[in-house]
């Protein structure tokens, strides 16, 4: 028996406490656990900011997979569209642009001796059709079903087979990028032309009457060089509509005189025009307020005429030289923000500001009312992706031309008439601005060499020679340490320009083929710095290869080089120091060994006979292995041609060549 003191113990020991409800407290039926104790100070502060970084590491890999899920997507319609183009090249099948899997499979079906009716039933047919022979003619297949969402995306629309044609025609390059849009228009386009017409068909302007003996003798001695191009591939040629029919308002001002010009254009069998979108017209006034209805009005009178269209995204300014009575500014808004912030324009080394296109270091910078430079870009191509959405669906809209640089070419404005540059001057570096200084400065602290941090002292100024500069001269600083640095990084801002903008292309216009256009600085070009396309943009003296990395970059996003072809004949001084035909043949191998697809414009000059038929030898290079050509032609003129003093006769003679007809048409 226990006594009173080890009672009191065994009480006092609080494993032997009765569990009484109010002891310890109980567990909330709602909550599985207690709630935490409360932080506090700094505590409380540290445990914000963990969970801060972990809402924004959470976001950035949101993020990231979203930017991985596009690239996927991108990669399936690429692999898609390789697909429909081999179909097209060499099974000779007429699929929609946009085709979907529905689309080819009763195109399969169909060319297996299948019937496949619009409901989509199947079954066999018997006997099975004969197929024509490839290269003997072209298959006449039944225009596959098509669903609705396919109809209203489709770019052309599939048309009876002629009984015969041309092999080349068909040819299409295997390395052309996955968007085969405008390949397939073009096809169509060609597919669609009466034959006989092509070929006896000859323009008013042919008539013998109206040559000079001068000029009918000219026509038999070229007859020779004509009939080299005689069944060669068709090169289809497009013609630049002058400015001057869209005003200030956007609106167009001369119906009757585009139609006079249409008609002139009509008559020279031409493919199509191409019409500069001026950023300066449509959203002149107010930021994001795009007015479109001029050229709505335009482009039904091309259609009309039933001419395929090009259009050009302008982002730059045009005129306010000698050579141009018309001036094309930027938008009026966009100027008032340049009063109060010059440096969002190129800039030379005296500090004088380019206004001709907004400078790449606001790329990225918020500097135009909220926006970035590529923001701007991309919001003015995709409302017009918006606005003409039935022009693409249609077919009418086969390629869009993106301007980066100035006068619409991927290039830096070095060498501006309006700041006295004169040919043949070397041009100046357009790096002075805030913004673009910022970027050589983390550069140069990157590269571990501070004091690179600069642009070069001792370049020139526009109208100078290579050999009187320090920079530029044999075994000049170009080649120097610090001068291989400096042009690597002024070259890469105009690399890392046009992929930016070209990403954002592809997402507003998806599968229409995007065109970029190459400038052809030829002078300077035999000397060892090349210093007139060093200043341009391009890294291309003797020692290096500066088309290369920007093609690189062009091919991610697939797309078409346009190569400005001078057909110049040099001579005298220039014969030393310029070749035109050399940087030509560079470029245009460069973008073909690059796997990209070429076209080609023509400078304003007003070509001879010799100056066209070079155009021709370079559209259509004799005996290449790999049968390369140009896409299409895009012909510049200076004026209409209805005022203008253009060379109908021999502009008729170029149209033939390229296309590939008898040149006996044109001295009949």
């Amino acid at each position: 028996m226990n006594s009173p003191v080890d009672n009191q113990d065994l009480l006092l020991d609080p494993r032997n406490q009765p569990e009484l409800p109010y002891s310890q407290p109980q567990p909330n039926p709602s909550n599985s656990q207690s709630q935490p104790r409360r932080l506090r100070g700094f505590a409380a502060t540290a445990a914000e900011s963990a969970g801060n970084a972990s809402t924004g590491k959470g976001k950035r890999e949101r993020e990231k997979e979203k930017e991985r899920t596009k690239l996927r997507e991108r990669h399936r319609r690429a692999i898609t569209s390789r697909m429909l183009a081999g179909l097209r090249q060499y099974g000779n099948f007429h699929l929609p642009a946009r085709a979907d899997m529905n689309d080819v499979l009763a195109a399969l079906a169909r060319e297996a001796g299948w019937t496949v009716e619009t409901d989509g039933t199947t079954y066999r047919q018997s006997p099975p059709p004969q197929l024509a022979a490839y290269g003997g003619g072209i298959r006449s297949v039944e225009s596959p079903t098509i669903s609705a969402t396919s109809l209203k995306n489709s770019s052309v629309n599939v048309t009876a087979a002629l009984d015969s044609q041309q092999p080349h025609v068909l040819r299409m390059d295997g390395s052309l990028s996955p968007a085969a849009s405008l390949d397939s228009v073009v096809i169509s386009e060609i597919d669609t032309r009466n034959e006989a017409e092509k070929f006896t068909n000859s323009s008013p302007i042919n008539s013998v009457d109206c040559l000079d003996p001068d000029q009918i003798i000219q026509d038999v001695r070229s007859c020779d060089d004509g009939n080299a191009f005689t069944g060669s591939q068709y090169v289809p040629v497009y013609v630049m509509l002058v400015n001057g029919f869209i005003n200030n308002f956007c609106q167009l001002i001369d119906p009757q005189g585009v139609r006079q010009e249409l008609s002139h254009l009509k008559s020279l069998d031409i493919d199509g025009i191409v019409v500069d979108c001026w950023w300066g017209f449509v959203e002149a006034w107010s930021p994001q307020k795009y007015m479109w209805s001029g050229y709505r009005e335009l482009f039904n009178l091309v259609k009309e005429f039933k001419l395929k269209l090009q259009v050009v995204m302008a982002f730059h300014e045009y005129g306010g030289n000698d050579s141009s009575d018309i001036l094309i500014s930027l938008p009026q808004w966009v100027l008032e923000i340049g009063k109060e912030n010059p440096d969002i324009f190129f800039t030379d080394r005296e500090g004088r500001r380019n206004t001709e296109c907004l400078s790449w270091g606001v790329d990225k910078e918020r500097v135009l009312r909220g926006r970035t430079g590529i923001e701007v870009y991309f919001d003015f191509m995709r409302s017009f992706r918006t606005e003409f959405d039935d022009l693409f669906a249609e077919g009418l809209i086969t390629a869009v031309e993106i301007g980066l640089g100035a006068s619409g070419e991927l290039r830096y404005p070095s060498f501006s008439e309006r700041l006295g540059w004169r040919y043949p001057g070397i041009g100046e570096f357009q790096c002075y601005d805030k913004y673009l200084q910022q970027n050589l400065q983390r550069a140069a602290k990157l590269r571990g060499h501070t004091l690179w941090a600069r642009s070069p002292d001792n370049a020139g100024e526009y109208n100078s020679r290579p050999h009187e500069t320090g920079f530029f001269c044999e075994r000049g600083d170009y080649d120097s340490y610090f001068g291989r640095f400096f042009l690597c990084w002024y070259t890469q801002l105009l690399i890392g320009h046009a992929d930016d903008v070209l990403f954002l292309a592809r997402l507003a216009f998806e599968d229409t083929k995007l065109v970029v256009k190459i400038p052809a600085v030829y002078w300077w070009y035999k000397t060892a710095s090349h210093a007139a396309e060093l200043t341009a943009g391009y890294y291309n003296p003797t020692n290096q290869d500066g088309y290369s990395p920007v093609f690189d970059a062009l091919k991610k996003h697939s797309a078409v080089v346009k190569l400005v072809c001078s057909g110049l004949q040099v001579s005298g001084i220039d014969a030393a120091v310029a070749d035109p035909e050399g940087l030509c043949w560079q470029v245009l191998h460069a973008a073909w060994d690059h796997g990209l697809t070429v076209s080609g414009t023509n400078m304003l000059s007003c070509y001879d006979r010799e100056g066209y038929m070079k155009v021709v030898d370079m559209a259509k290079p004799k005996n290449n292995p790999d049968h390369h050509h140009f896409l299409f032609f895009v012909y510049h003129q200076p004026s209409p041609l209805c005022q203008g003093p253009v060379c109908f006769q021999e502009l008729d003679y170029f149209i033939k060549c390229m296309h590939g007809d008898i040149c006996g048409d044109v001295v009949s």
